[in-house]
């Protein structure tokens, strides 16, 4: 074979290639013009290239150099035309059936526990109370010596508090809030400090070693435990429903004196007993009770002048209440399918 000849062939297949490849309609038809033009076993170029060897050895690098950039032509030139393929089949997409009905979208909402706080609070404002906020991270004085815990008093134990370095603790309830307030505003005063607290407890039905809470203080000259109770009263009356049962019941906490806690009834069983309401048919939703002289006093403020009145609740257990919610473990689990229902 000669130069000449070598060349006409080269010229003849770079001249029928780019109608082949455009003739190329899908992945498997531009598959088989790559075969044919280039491939390995049967592509026409390729028979080319291999024919070198039969040209004269001074016409080899000429025919040789001729031969390769028609291969890098052929090759942009499959490149291009699959990439244009491409480009057609995602343009098109799939079919689309424009009866079926829209797919619901998961959209975010409030949490339960958080709308249980937010009308609390509301409820509250609207009898004058303003809110106050405290650290998480707590001094030791503030979350028990404050507030009339003896050194010995058990809550202060290693197994029921989270200890931090240098006598700081994660504060077990929203008590030492008042003792701040106190401290820096003169009565008459009404306030409510809702925030996270934390206890050494095990997950259950009705407790989290992390919850909300909501302390109530109010403080004033000549406050009594009637006050206390028709606020509560009031509050529950406004918050489950006007038909709302509710009682008091004698109880100790070392920062009241007298203390009550207070419970509605169930909101699961509606009061004939379930794993909720630990089958009392009642559900306790806050501890209360009038403020203890120690804590005037230590405070800074005059106890045979100032009396007052102060209430703790979890908002969580409260949710489960008025919700119908069988178990407080389902408020951490972050299921949308669950907290999704709070939206609508």
């Amino acid at each position: 074979m000669t130069l000449s000849e070598y060349l006409d062939k080269l010229s003849a297949l770079e001249a029928q290639a780019p109608a082949q490849i455009a003739a190329a309609d899908s992945a498997d038809a531009l598959t088989a013009a790559r075969n044919a033009l280039v491939g390995r076993q049967a592509g026409a170029l390729t028979a080319l290239m291999n024919a070198l060897g039969e040209l004269p050895k001074d016409d080899r690098r000429e025919a040789g150099a001729r031969a390769n950039k028609l291969k890098v032509a052929l090759e942009e030139a499959l490149d291009l035309r699959r990439a244009q393929l491409a480009a057609q089949a995602a343009s098109s997409g799939p079919s689309l059936d424009l009866s079926m009905p829209a797919r619901e979208r998961w959209q975010g909402t409030v949490h339960p526990v958080s709308l249980v706080i937010d009308e609390v609070v509301e409820i509250f404002r609207e009898l004058g109370f303003t809110i106050a906020l405290g650290p998480e991270a707590e001094q030791s004085w503030y979350n028990f010596g404050s507030l009339n815990f003896p050194p010995d008093h058990p809550a202060m134990d290693m197994h029921d508090t989270l200890y931090l370095a240098q006598d700081q603790l994660l504060r077990t309830h929203t008590s030492p809030v008042q003792v701040r307030t106190l401290q820096q505003y003169a009565p008459p005063i009404r306030i409510l400090a809702p925030g996270n607290v934390y206890r050494r407890d095990f997950f259950d039905p009705s407790h989290a070693p992390m919850f909300a809470q909501i302390e109530g203080l109010v403080v004033d000259e000549g406050v009594s435990f009637a006050d206390l109770k028709a606020t509560l009263s009031h509050f529950a009356r406004r918050y489950f429903g006007a038909q709302t049962k509710t009682r008091f019941r004698p109880s100790f906490f070392p920062f009241t004196e007298p203390s009550a806690e207070m419970d509605v009834q169930c909101g699961v069983c509606g009061g004939s007993g379930c794993g909720v309401c630990k089958h009392s048919g009642w559900v306790e939703i806050l501890g209360s009770g009038m403020v203890h002289p120690a804590v005037l006093e230590n405070s800074g403020l005059d106890s045979e002048k100032y009396t007052g009145w102060a209430f703790g609740m979890g908002p969580a257990r409260t949710a489960i209440s008025r919700h119908g919610i069988p178990d407080i473990r389902i408020l951490y689990d972050s299921d949308v399918r669950f907290l999704d229902q709070f939206g609508k």
